[in-house]
């Protein structure tokens, strides 16, 4: 059975080697532990390795582990799930940075009751399918409706004073092989850049893609930042 620090150290370097293949420096990446479901000691024991970003999709179970870990140095906590519209003042109120922001409603809401300013990134449905949360994208740069309904989005979530637009996140479809995610990651880039082509003072800077099944496809295609839980916590 593999422990705890093995998989951290191979997922580690992992991330660096997918970084060196397509020249990019591996310090660019930024590994979110994905904490739901797990136990505290092994959020401290990976803390104690000098891991300090974790994830959590669902807000009821992050509360008491961001509480447990305030005393804790350089804690950073994400809120990477659907967030209820009921549930947005708690989440601005706990964590430090949400990802899935995937309405201008659900932004005005986090921007009303954070306590601080509030990293958020916009998640983004590049694969059109119904079960998944997001702004819709799948033809962002086909059909000119679903493009401005991107931008009106964009032009009111940006001025919003608690909330620091830096970038997007997105789910890939479950695929057979990591290799077949590769299209929506470079999609998300894509959509990243056309963005930022049109409203270049906004600093969208992060890509948050790429899970324990094809992180590595997803480093390659310019992810900042990547979720990943099985790989770190799953004993092999």
């Amino acid at each position: 059975m593999s422990t705890l620090v093995e998989r951290y150290s191979i997922v580690r370097e992992r991330i660096a080697n997918a970084a060196g293949r397509v020249g990019r420096d591996p310090g660019q990446v930024k590994l979110i532990a994905v904490s739901k479901g797990r136990p505290l000691p092994a959020i401290l024991e990976l803390h104690n390795l000098g891991q300090r970003d974790f994830g959590e999709n669902r807000i009821e179970e992050a509360s008491d582990k961001i509480s447990a870990t305030r005393s804790e140095p350089r804690v950073v906590w994400h809120m990477i799930g659907h967030i209820q519209s009921r549930k947005a003042k708690v989440v601005a109120m706990a964590v430090d940075w949400v990802h899935s922001v995937d309405s201008t409603a659900l932004a005005e809401k986090l921007n009303r009751h954070a306590v601080r300013p509030l990293p958020i990134l916009l998640e983004c449905n590049l694969s059109g399918e119904e079960a998944k949360y997001g702004f819709s994208a799948d033809h962002f740069d086909s059909d000119p409706a679903q493009w401005e309904s991107l931008c009106l989005a964009v032009e009111s979530i940006r001025p919003l004073s608690q909330l620091q637009l830096l970038g997007l996140m997105t789910m890939a479809p479950v695929v057979a092989e990591p290799e077949q995610a590769r299209s929506t990651f470079r999609r998300l880039r894509q959509l990243r850049d056309r963005l930022a082509a049109r409203w270049p003072a906004v600093d969208w800077r992060e890509l948050s893609m790429g899970m324990t099944d094809d992180f590595e496809v997803a480093i390659e295609e310019g992810a900042t930042i990547v979720r990943v839980g099985r790989a770190i916590f799953e004993e092999v």
